[in-house]
């Protein structure tokens, strides 16, 4: 799940933590025009919800920031199964080309 990770913040809560600006496809972001922040991957997993794990939807919350993405709740498989396809996006610039496709072709705004 490299470079996210799930950390416990307090008993049976937990987060999942992805530190903006340090993935192997920042510059891919940069290319599509925008910023590698927390907002910009709380878009992305999002999406990853949307069009390929629907069954995550409203199992956790998001809580970005600009140098950080911070999902959260007490559902640690929902969160480990979110990690997992966001480590694919964010260590893949073809996967993140291919995201950014869906992006484009459902007129997503991003929050970044």
């Amino acid at each position: 799940m490299t470079p996210l990770k799930i950390v416990e913040t307090r008993p049976g809560n937990h987060s999942l933590l992805l530190n903006a600006g340090t993935t192997a496809v920042d510059g891919v972001v940069e290319e599509f025009g925008h910023e590698a922040n927390g907002y910009f991957w709380e878009g992305i997993a999002q999406l990853l919800v949307a069009t390929e794990a629907p069954d995550l939807d409203g199992r956790f919350k998001y809580d970005p920031e600009g140098g950080m993405f911070v999902a959260y709740g007490t559902d640690v498989a929902a969160l480990e199964q979110l990690g997992t396809l966001l480590a694919v996006v964010a260590n893949s610039p073809a996967r993140l080309r291919e995201i950014m496709a869906v992006a484009a072709e459902r007129g997503f705004e991003f929050d970044d």
